[in-house]
């Protein structure tokens, strides 16, 4: 007997998960080598480049709207993008990074109620204040102040979130609100193109005021045309291409906790591929950040769990 179809997800969002993960490894490589705003700009403009093709059929008949609906969206992820490289430029520890970063998750629901009007599910309400208490474990070492590295990621997260919630509307899947005109739908492929060149553009733009290009053309080499690449098509447009069909596959929105795991693969990538390592505190306050979002999922993981047990 073949797989059912919420499996056949299940499975593709676990490697979605594991693309994500290496994405950070990628990144933190390339930003070595050239500056992290032009990786930014070239990685988002490359992956958007390719899908943008796969879907120039869909993207030819958008109406106007439509491409304001992906552009906003778009902008949005940009500013999260820029702060998250930010971060990731830093020095601050991959680990905690990913773990941060994941902390969008909780901040998804919190956000729908208080700008969406959204019911904010009671699991929400007790990871929130969990999820506060591993910030501040992470912030005692620093005399109750969180480094500007870890406030890069932190930002980041808050705008991931708006991100995340923006771009479920504009897709106008089953979660958004009733009252949403299908005929203001943007299919998920051309929404995904048009998202990525427009943090391509707008990353561009900002590298182009803050950054000194010239250290990328004296400093050239086959290093940085290969994490530049690896970045855009396996870290981003592979990627993204994945968890669209994943999402296609299965109607349920329970296969969504599964991204929670990004942070402990990218915790793990960071430990093989930089030797990086946890402090006790550092990995009780990861730990907590964690529970956070298991709790936050609670019910999706719930839902996850019962067809398997039947």
């Amino acid at each position: 007997m073949g797989l059912s179809n919420t499996a056949k997800a299940d499975l593709w969002l676990l490697l979605v998960t594991v693309l994500a993960a290496i994405s950070w490894m990628f990144s933190k490589e390339a930003i070595l080598i050239m500056p992290p705003l032009l990786f930014t700009s070239l990685r988002f403009l490359l992956a958007g480049l390719l899908l943008g093709l796969l879907g120039w059929r869909q993207i030819k008949v958008l109406r106007w709207g439509q491409y304001s609906q992906a552009m906003v969206v778009g902008s949005v992820f940009a500013v999260g993008m820029c702060l998250w490289i930010m971060g990731v430029n830093s020095g601050v520890s991959l680990s905690i990074g990913g773990f941060l970063t994941s902390l969008a998750v909780v901040f998804v629901p919190a956000f729908s109620s208080l700008f969406f009007n959204e019911s904010l599910p009671k699991s929400t309400w007790l990871a929130m204040p969990i999820a506060a208490a591993g910030l501040g474990v992470l912030s005692l070492k620093n005399g109750f102040d969180l480094d500007s590295g870890q406030l890069y990621f932190i930002y980041s997260a808050f705008f991931f979130a708006f991100f995340f919630i923006l771009n479920t509307r504009a897709a106008n899947y089953r979660e958004q609100i009733a009252s949403r005109q299908a005929s203001e739908r943007v299919p998920a492929l051309p929404l995904t193109a048009i998202c990525l060149l427009t943090v391509g553009v707008l990353s561009g733009v900002l590298s182009f005021i803050l950054e000194s290009w010239a250290v990328l053309l004296t400093a050239f080499s086959t290093d940085i045309v290969i994490w530049v690449m690896a970045s855009a098509f396996i870290g981003t447009a592979l990627r993204f291409f994945i968890q669209t069909y994943a999402q296609s596959l299965s109607a349920s929105s329970h296969g969504v906790v599964i991204m929670v795991l990004e942070p402990v693969w990218t915790a793990l990538f960071a430990a093989l591929w930089f030797s990086e390592s946890l402090s006790g505190s550092d990995f009780f306050a990861c730990s907590l950040i964690f529970l956070s979002l298991l709790i936050n999922r609670w019910s999706s993981i719930t839902g996850l769990l019962k067809p398997r047990i039947l």
